[in-house]
């Protein structure tokens, strides 16, 4: 098991296939979106282009402006859904989990691209522009989230970046949309109803690239991040994110990471599909449920191809590097 986690670890430093990466999160009321976006920056075969914040918080688009800038990306362009709030997280269901957004937001303010939040872009004009300048069919979508900037992008039309409307601009540049979301082979999942089922069924039903579909049982069933809180630097803004939301002593689920290291790396070691046909349906109320015909584009779920805890060392390996090379 041990060459799984050295192989996965160091097999980043291959640079000469990047993965074009965007990230869309909802980076705000938990700490695994952190994790992500530290491996989007730090995984080396891993060219991240964009991310876009799902949550209309100013202090979520400061904390990821600030971990980017962090990890030296502060060029990756940020967007933030409308209108902005000054939300902060309070645990009201558990009683157990900490703010930590607008602590990484002031405490690395100065690795932070963003003065103000409204200099963040719009989504849809950041998805338009950024996916107008690349080549065909080359670009990964990475959805950590909910899925409102995703359904706004469908539905735009022709601007000064692409004569073509959002439909055919992700048909022509986008070559998959990887997202957390569901169960599987039939859930009800917080990603997919927790802000609007019916943004979520129309991303699903009308998205025109290959899809790919990491559920919540997966995540959950994998523990990550407590050998950062551990061992990483003390000035890594993601190791006092985990130290913030989680304590010290605890590991936490990993959907995010998961999800962000499938879309840059692939199967892999890691994955399996679950399926090997048929299409993700998703009802009014947000639950869904994998049906046996197959549509016009592929669709796959993702399933472990190792034990949990092997996924969750090769994560905290990557953590660990990732943090290590910046401090």
């Amino acid at each position: 098991m041990l060459m799984l986690v050295l192989f996965t670890s160091t097999s980043h430093g291959q640079s000469a296939s990047r993965k074009k990466i965007i990230i869309d999160t909802d980076l705000f009321s938990d700490v695994d979106d952190a994790g992500a976006l530290l491996l989007a920056s730090t995984i080396d075969s891993a060219e991240l282009l964009a991310v876009n914040v799902n949550y209309p918080s100013s202090y979520s688009a400061f904390a990821a402006s600030s971990i980017l800038g962090h990890y030296q990306h502060s060029h990756v362009p940020i967007g933030l859904t409308r209108p902005i709030n000054d939300d902060t997280f309070w645990d009201r269901m558990m009683f157990e989990y900490g703010e930590f957004a607008s602590k990484v937001a002031y405490h690395w303010r100065n690795a932070s691209s963003l003065s103000f939040a409204e200099e963040a872009w719009d989504p849809v004009d950041l998805y338009r522009k950024i996916l107008a300048e690349q080549d065909d069919d080359s670009v990964t979508i990475a959805s950590i989230g909910f899925l409102e900037n995703l359904s706004a992008l469908l539905n735009s039309t022709a601007d000064c970046y692409s004569q073509l409307s959002g439909l055919e601009l992700v048909t022509a540049k986008v070559s998959e949309l990887v997202i957390m979301g569901g169960d599987y082979p039939s859930g009800y999942e917080w990603n997919f109803y927790g802000f609007g089922p019916a943004i979520t069924a129309h991303v699903v039903h009308t998205w025109p690239s290959a899809m790919t579909f990491l559920g919540s049982q997966v995540g959950e069933n994998v523990l990550s991040g407590r050998r950062l809180v551990e061992e990483g630097p003390d000035a890594d803004p993601v190791r006092s994110a985990y130290i913030w939301y989680n304590g010290r002593d605890k590991a936490r689920y990993s959907w995010d990471p998961l999800t962000t290291l499938y879309a840059v790396q692939g199967l892999g070691e890691l994955f399996k599909y679950g399926n090997s046909g048929g299409h993700n349906h998703i009802y009014p109320n947000g639950s869904n449920v994998w049906l046996p015909e197959s549509k016009g584009n592929s669709q796959h779920w993702l399933e472990l191809a190792v034990p949990p805890t092997a996924a969750g060392k090769v994560l905290d390996e990557l953590f660990l590097d990732g943090a290590r090379r910046f401090a």
